[in-house]
Parts: C-alpha cells; structure tokens; sequence
C-alpha cells in the first residue's frame, strides 16, 4: 500500500522559510512522478513543482525562483524548500505520487494525474 506522508508545515511572518517534507512509503523504487500542490482556502488547487525518477524537476511558471524542489539519495522523501514567503503563500501543501512519467509532462502538475496523495500540511505566513 501506497502512503505519502507530509511534514515540515507550520506558520511564518512574511519573509520567512519553511522546508516541507514528503516521505513516501510502499514502492519508493517504482514511483515515476512526484508533485507539489498547494489549495488555499476557496481556491482550486494549484500545481507547484514536479520531480521525476530521473530527477528532472519542473517548476510552474509562477512558482520559479523562490520555491525549490530535492529528494534523499534513496528516492523516499521528497522536499519543498520555500523561501521569501508571503501571506498569499498560505495554504495547505500536498505532495502526490503516480507510477507514470507522463505525469511529470508539462510546465505545471495536474491533479487529476496523481494516484497517490498524502494528508497535505498546513503552511501560514503572517503578514
């Protein structure tokens, strides 16, 4: 069983960083498509970044330059470092697996894509 388990949220003042974590479990060595979500409340979700199992790593065209995606040497946990961060970066963050490398295609994931999903965690920057 595929599990994805989000860590590293929590609230910042404008300016600040935060590093989120996505432990993957279950078939670390079969995954072919890791991706960033993030949902702010009354908005749709929206794509971060994806990284591949080539570790080729895209980055929506809105997301460039102040977010940053890296994964362990063993493949099992993918992380998100944000940094410069605004009140308009609150939301809850999700990362999402898929055993597809089609799902890494494009400039920016798509949800409905992703298989696999974890809990997500909560990220708030105060103004």
């Amino acid at each position: 069983q595929v599990q994805l388990v989000e860590s590293g949220g929590g609230s910042v003042e404008t300016g600040g960083s935060l590093k989120v974590s996505c432990e993957v479990f279950g078939y670390t060595y079969s995954w072919r498509c890791v991706a960033w979500f993030r949902q702010a409340p009354g908005k749709e979700r929206e794509g971060i970044a994806t990284i591949d199992s080539d570790a080729v790593i895209t980055y929506a065209d809105s997301m460039k330059g102040r977010f940053t995606v890296s994964q362990d040497s063993a493949q099992s946990t993918v992380y998100l470092q944000m940094n410069s961060l605004k009140p308009d970066d609150t939301a809850m963050y999700y990362c999402a697996a898929d055993r597809r490398l089609a799902s890494c295609a494009g400039n920016s994931p798509l949800p409905q894509r992703f298989e696999y999903w974890g809990q997500g965690t909560q990220v708030t920057v105060s103004s």
